[in-house]
């Protein structure tokens, strides 16, 4: 089945190329040229990956991430025409799992979103065993990907679910941030560590009744970070 994907910015030549250019590699694409004809779609559709431009009329990228992510874990890639570090930490804050700064070359659109696709297919567990985890106040379904925190479900971002299932699935190992880039992210993944604090922060945030004293994602000061089941 051919994967589907949302293609968001004002600029209608940009969609045009992009569009042009994935449906050449085989896949369903569809366009929005504003944020709330994009959250409309993104809530009519089910969709494989959202390519998603910051600055849009009516509703900016970031706002419209945001309300995507009250619903859905589909990955999101922000299209930003600024280079600064701060925007792609703020694209991540709110929910973004990659980002791609313009001008950009199509083929490497073409090859970050099927790393992308290809991470998130393949991301369900590895080996054989029961698919539920119970932790404290956690109970984690690694196969339909769905937390739960004192019996309410937690919607997680693809990526923050990535990083919580490798931590909880492998109890008291310290990973640093670099080896978590690497496994969750990709070889590929040009971003830095950075990106690594701001999804375990937000993670925190859903998951921790007090973020600042976490008892399941602890960090190993000079290391890394660690799961250990809460009380």
């Amino acid at each position: 089945m051919a994967r589907k994907v949302l293609v968001v910015d004002d600029e209608k030549l940009i969609v045009k190329g992009i569009r042009f250019s994935l449906e050449q590699d085989g896949m369903e694409v569809e366009c929005a040229y504003d944020g709330e004809e994009a959250l409309r779609m993104a809530k009519e559709t089910e969709y494989d990956l959202i390519l998603l431009d910051i600055m849009l009329p009516k509703m900016g990228g970031f706002e419209v991430c945001q309300h995507i992510r009250e619903f859905s874990n589909v990955p999101v890639v922000m299209l930003t025409a600024k280079g600064e570090d701060m925007d792609k930490i703020l694209g991540l804050e709110y929910g973004a799992d990659d980002y791609i700064t313009k001008p950009f070359n199509i083929l490497e659109v073409k090859a970050r979103i099927k790393a992308i696709m290809r991470r998130v297919s393949t991301s369900a567990p590895k080996e054989e065993k029961s698919s539920m985890v119970e932790s404290g106040d956690l109970k984690i379904d690694c196969e339909s990907r769905r937390l739960f925190v004192k019996e309410s479900e937690i919607n997680l971002t693809a990526k923050e679910f990535d990083l919580l299932e490798l931590l909880v699935t492998n109890p008291g190992k310290v990973y640093s941030r670099e080896r978590l880039l690497s496994l969750v992210w990709g070889y590929d993944y040009p971003g830095d560590v950075r990106t690594v604090d701001v999804h375990v922060r937000r993670m925190r945030e859903k998951i921790e009744s007090n973020p600042s004293e976490p008892k399941y994602v602890h960090t190993k000061w000079g290391v890394g970070y660690y799961y250990q089941g809460g009380k």
